[in-house]
């Protein structure tokens, strides 16, 4: 389901706790640059604090349904192989299988980082897929 944003209310006290949980220091250091942030960013850190067995695992396939050309697409778990992709897309994911970044990098998608995207100065709009 693609998703552009939950209205309701996220606590990011909620965020926090989640946070701690966490053991890699990579991505509680995300968390902690996303929730500072305003907007769907904060509604990103709260789908990356969830524990392992419930982020998001979405096939290629998928993200070729729900995307559009020259797209930003946020991957909040990890982008697997499965299908193939048909226009170019930008893609940040928590992580890649390796299958599927050859993928991507065939059909010439420019691939970063979630820090990438949200480090930036400027106003970016992005479409969440989960």
């Amino acid at each position: 389901m693609a998703l552009k944003s939950k209205k309701k209310k996220i606590s990011k006290t909620k965020i926090e706790k989640a946070m701690q949980r966490k053991t890699d220091s990579s991505l509680r250091e995300l968390i902690l640059l996303l929730k500072k942030k305003q907007g769907d960013w904060i509604y990103l850190a709260y789908l990356l604090a969830k524990p392992k067995r419930k982020q998001a695992s979405v096939n290629i396939f998928k993200i070729n349904k729900f995307s559009k050309e020259k797209d930003i697409i946020i991957i909040p778990g990890k982008v697997l192989s499965q299908g193939e992709i048909n226009h170019k897309i930008t893609i940040a994911a928590f992580s890649f299988s390796d299958i599927a970044l050859k993928k991507l990098k065939q059909c010439k998608c420019e691939i970063k980082t979630i820090k990438e995207l949200a480090s930036g100065d400027k106003e970016v709009k992005f479409k969440i897929i989960i």
